[in-house]
């Protein structure tokens, strides 16, 4: 390859599409999808219309949501379309408005439900990434772009919000949904660890599988107070038999003689008692029914939320549950046996990167809810005052635009996050590619975090070696390499092993019983 195919590779590659491709692609997939399936999470915004005596009972139906393109509401009341260097000069926000169908229905399971009203109705503004699929300057030829007033060579990939340019900055975080093993001292003593950050829809639950100094085990999950006895919870679960709790464990000969000593120490011996005693941990002092009821809830609720799955029996969900604990007891045992090493949370297969759409996901589903709750509040108040239900009157739209603008205005994210949106680095044109190329670690720089801050084998290709800010900031802020790609909602695990399995590659874990086919040259 001679030096001039290299450069014409080099220009191809490095244009002006590609170097923020990720916060496109990441962004374009929320609008495309993102939206939809948090609107679909919600489905329905629920009222306290009906809870009297002969009252109908009163909801809001949610349906389809779109985003337009940016547009500008003139003091004569009329809207055009807004561009991003006009939004600069003008110091307002690079924003389109969004509609959603909305419909409120009157009428319960025992009488026959109908329509009140239906529209698809402006629920508010959001701000659009300059470049994505809904800017108004996308697909502009270069001489379109100079007679607009826009920089041909801008890479785009941030917002605009009140003049100011804001990038979302790239997060790395340890990988959901994945049990890490450790090891960890407490009280003096180590510890083997099992560790899962469950996730789903937003909601992020640690659950922690802990063998103490005794060699038993211990589960602590949130909203339950201290740790609950692992044998204890797995038959609150539905395991009851001793046989089948060890062997879903291991048939390992060493494991299962830890797994007697745990049955052994066990309090309860039914699923029943199993619930008691929960019910005695999380509702201490209540009434009996209330104590079961609660720990129901909280089992249900808060432990390993990512297992449940919408139209699956709970009873079904919950022996998932109890599976999947038992895994990660194996994984504790193991780790006291020296059968496996524990795991490094500083290897990049352990990591994920929240990217600008991701960012914008848990965004836009705490604004929804904020909007359902107005919404709920506005007909309960138009409900009382024997008002005519309308959606138009029951939805304002600058409850949704706040809370989509001001976090990225002030990088303050949900979740207590802060600095997640930052000014544009426009020292130079370097300076902007820098800055849409760089992610940031969760943890804090005023501690040592000596091992996250060194360069790891696995950041090879991923992560440039050599640019980091100097001082507290150092190994904590880091680029990406030059020709990194970035693989985004990769959800089907299960369908990419079997694709890898019918190539031809061998070995995968989880792939049993699949026709191999020679891959193709």
């Amino acid at each position: 390859m001679n030096i001039q195919d290299r450069r014409e590779i080099s220009r191809e590659y490095f244009s002006r599409e590609r170097l923020a491709e990720h916060h496109f692609r990441s962004f374009n997939a929320f609008l495309n999808r993102g939206m939809q399936e948090v609107v679909d999470e919600k489905a329905t915004i629920e009222t306290d219309i009906g809870d009297k005596e002969g009252e109908e009972p009163v909801y809001v139906e949610l349906g389809d949501v779109r985003v337009v393109t940016p547009r500008v509401r003139e003091a004569d009341g009329s809207e055009e379309l807004l561009y991003p260097q006009e939004a600069r000069l003008r110091n307002i926000t690079y924003a389109a408005p969004v509609f959603m169908e909305m419909a409120i229905i009157k009428g319960g399971e025992e009488e026959e439900e109908r329509v009140v009203d239906q529209t698809e109705t402006k629920i508010g503004r959001m701000p659009v990434m300059v470049g994505s699929d809904k800017c108004n300057i996308a697909g502009f030829t270069r001489e379109e772009l100079i007679d607009i007033g826009e920089d041909p060579a801008d890479p785009g990939g941030y917002f605009i919000v009140n003049g100011s340019e804001r990038v979302l900055m790239t997060s790395e975080d340890l990988a959901p949904n994945k049990i890490l093993a450790e090891t960890d001292t407490k009280y003096g003593d180590t510890i083997e660890v099992a560790k899962t950050f469950s996730q789903r829809r937003g909601y992020r639950a640690l659950v922690l599988v802990e063998r103490t100094r005794d060699g038993l085990l211990e589960v602590s999950f949130p909203s339950v107070s201290g740790s609950i006895n692992f044998v204890t919870l797995i038959r609150a679960l539905g395991l009851e038999s001793d046989e089948e709790i060890v062997h879903r464990v291991s048939e390992d000969p060493e494991i299962v003689k830890f797994m007697l000593e745990n049955l052994e120490a066990a309090e309860v011996q039914s699923t029943e008692e199993a619930i008691e005693e929960l019910g005695k941990r999380v509702a201490s002092g209540q009434g009996k029914n209330y104590q079961l009821k609660r720990a129901n809830y909280v089992i249900d609720r808060y432990l390993l939320p990512h297992l449940h799955e919408d139209g699956v029996e709970e009873e079904d969900v919950r022996i998932n549950k109890a599976y999947y604990l038992c895994r990660m007891a194996e994984a504790c045992f193991e780790l006291a046996l020296d059968r496996r090493d524990a795991d490094d949370k500083d290897h990049y297969a352990n990591k994920r990167l929240k990217v600008s759409g991701d960012l914008m996901k848990d965004l836009f589903r705490t604004a929804l809810n904020k909007l359902a709750r107005d919404v709920k509040y506005q007909l309960e108040r138009a409900n009382m005052r024997n008002r005519q239900l309308s959606v138009s009157t029951v939805v304002r739209s600058d409850v949704l635009t706040e809370r989509l603008e001001h976090p990225i205005a002030t990088g303050n994210w949900v979740g207590g996050r802060s600095g997640v949106s930052q000014l544009v680095d426009r020292t130079d044109y370097m300076g902007v590619l820098s800055h849409l190329r760089r992610l940031r670690s969760p943890l804090s720089r005023s501690q040592p975090h000596f091992e996250a801050r060194d360069l790891h084998a696995t950041q090879w290709g991923r992560i440039c070696p050599s640019e980091t800010p100097e001082g507290p900031n150092c190994g904590l802020v880091k680029n990406f390499a030059q020709a990194m790609e970035l693989s985004q909602n990769v959800e089907d695990e299960q369908g990419l092993k079997q694709e890898l399995a019918a190539m031809g590659v061998s070995g995968i874990p989880g792939i049993e019983s699949i026709d191999q086919q020679p891959a193709d040259d």
